[in-house]
């Protein structure tokens, strides 16, 4: 698996953009982020209360002059085997809720993944979940594991308003062995609790060096097969939906409510999850920051920035486009440099001309599928990161204005560069569809640029400007009075250069020409 990674990073080397202008790393490099960041260890199986048959139990001892036969099974616990991909996605769409490790062992230490040892390395593991008793399955390969009862699900029961759930649950976990796990107020009542709270960052370089919300990011917590999961807002909070009254295990979901993901495709390596470790039913707060856990803090940069990004591409702020739904992007902690070769959204691999360049990569790479790459090698800081995100992103947009077919030239252009000149990340300008690279280049560090100032204050930063293309150009433009989304509205899928970009803009701004013509006259 490893040396399959290392092949893809290979190739993706060659795509990417760098701010030093040249890539360092050469490419043995070896993925180092998820597969490596530990794996769950599962320790002895443990009796699950919320069975029917303990519930059951659980029933009786608390309602001993009441029949059992109240309390029926609800859901079913159990375990999928997806072969590929497409059998994976069915699952989602059909709102099964899948976790890769077993709900009902102990687990002896924290980590972000679980593969269990009897399913290849190379194949999606074993997908947990927990079902409607009248699921219809679809033809995947699945086994139930254990008929269940849980009472939140039933609206029978629910009904049952002389019927203490909470007792009947609690109770259940003292029979079976599991009262530990209970919140230390359910030991004396029978109390329930949409947990909630805050999840927070801090970035010493904005807010005061204050934390503010973790935004967008989804909040999983389970007890055994009783598990749920919510967003939390723009500020960081969160409720979520069912009520509880054990300890809780809590994980970050790097899957984002604005549309996009962080993590490998769940194929071969799980996508981003950072556990937060055991909690109160109440809730839990977190705050991340350059103390925590070095992957956990990325990933919550990366997050941040990219819901950032995507709040302000909205009418009442930049007003561009915002980049394609399902956006995917990966952390790569071996590379400095980041790309935005969009192949979840069809750039690169159905190009003739690409898989000649590609070879045996374009195989590996169709089969991973990114959007978005960020490089994090030398980017301590949550502004480096920032920058380096916003700068991808609004690749993103100009893809989603252009379209696969520019975007391929795009990147051709970039492979050509990189192969004739010996590795110079945009080469000299000449060339097929150096226009492309131009103007695409121009628009990213120009964003970067005005992104970088408007949070973190201080003078613009001058990102890009001492490579053969111009992106101070849009600065000027901005400075004298064109509208961020009107230099947007010019980037159009026939503009593929500075010149055809001149004429875009006197053409859509005609009374702006003079100005126009001044500010490209300024950089010839």
């Amino acid at each position: 698996m490893k040396k399959f990674i290392g092949f893809f990073a290979a190739a993706l080397l060659l795509m990417s953009c760098d701010k030093g202008g040249t890539h360092s790393e050469g490419t043995g490099f070896l993925y180092d982020d998820g597969v490596e960041h530990g794996m769950i260890v599962l320790g002895d199986r443990l009796d699950n209360p919320y069975t029917t048959e303990n519930a059951q139990k659980a029933f009786s001892a608390v309602y001993p002059t009441k029949s059992r036969d109240i309390v029926q099974t609800t859901d079913l616990y159990v375990r999928f085997l997806p072969e590929n991909q497409e059998e994976f996605d069915l699952l989602e769409e059909m709102g099964v809720q899948m976790l890769d490790h077993p709900l009902d062992f102990e687990i002896i230490t924290e980590g972000d993944y679980y593969h269990d040892p009897s399913v290849g390395e190379d194949n999606i593991t074993w997908q947990y979940a927990v079902v409607d008793k009248d699921f219809d399955f679809p033809d995947i390969r699945y086994e139930i594991i254990d008929e269940c009862f849980l009472a939140d699900n039933s609206e029978q029961t629910k009904s049952m308003t002389d019927i203490d759930w909470a007792a009947v649950e609690a109770e259940s976990y003292r029979l079976t062995g599991n009262a530990d796990m209970l919140d230390e107020s359910s030991l004396t009542k029978a109390t329930k609790y949409n947990p909630s709270g805050r999840i927070t960052i801090v970035d010493t370089g904005a807010n005061g060096g204050q934390p503010f919300g973790l935004a967008g990011v989804k909040i999983s917590c389970n007890t055994f097969v009783k598990f749920s999961s919510t967003y939390t807002d723009r500020d960081g909070y969160y409720t979520i939906p069912k009520r509880y009254s054990a300890k809780l295990r809590y994980r970050l979901v790097f899957k984002n409510s604005a549309g996009f993901s962080i993590g490998l495709n769940l194929i071969l390596v799980p996508a981003s999850v950072s556990t937060l470790g055991k909690g109160p039913a109440q809730g839990l707060n977190y705050t991340v920051s350059t103390a925590s856990d070095a992957k956990l803090f990325r990933r919550a940069v990366v997050n941040n920035a990219a819901y950032d990004y995507f709040m302000r591409c909205s009418s009442s702020d930049m007003n561009i486009a915002t980049p394609p739904a399902d956006l995917r992007i990966w952390l790569f902690n071996s590379l400095s440099a980041s790309s935005a070769v969009m192949i979840h959204h069809g750039a690169v691999v159905d190009n003739s001309k690409l898989r000649s360049y590609l070879g045996m990569y374009a195989l590996l790479i169709k089969f991973f599928a990114p959007d978005i790459t960020i490089g994090t090698k030398n980017h301590g800081s949550y502004a480096d990161l920032y920058d380096s995100v916003v700068h991808e992103l609004a690749h993103a947009s100009h893809f989603s204005k252009v379209g696969t077919s520019y975007w391929n030239q795009y990147i051709c252009y970039i492979l050509e560069s990189f192969l004739i000149s010996g590795g110079t990340t945009y080469g000299t300008g000449d060339g097929a569809y150096a226009g492309h690279c131009e103007v695409g280049e121009m628009w990213a560090y120009y964003m970067e640029s005005m992104m970088h100032k408007e949070r973190y204050g201080g003078a613009v930063p001058a990102y890009g400007t001492s490579f053969w293309f111009y992106p101070q150009i849009f600065r000027y433009l901005e400075d004298r009075g064109l509208s961020r989304s009107q230099i947007f509205a010019a980037l159009q899928e026939d503009v593929t250069g500075k010149q055809a970009l001149r004429e875009r803009l006197i053409e859509l701004y005609p009374d702006k020409k003079i100005m126009i013509e001044q500010v490209f006259n300024r950089y010839r």
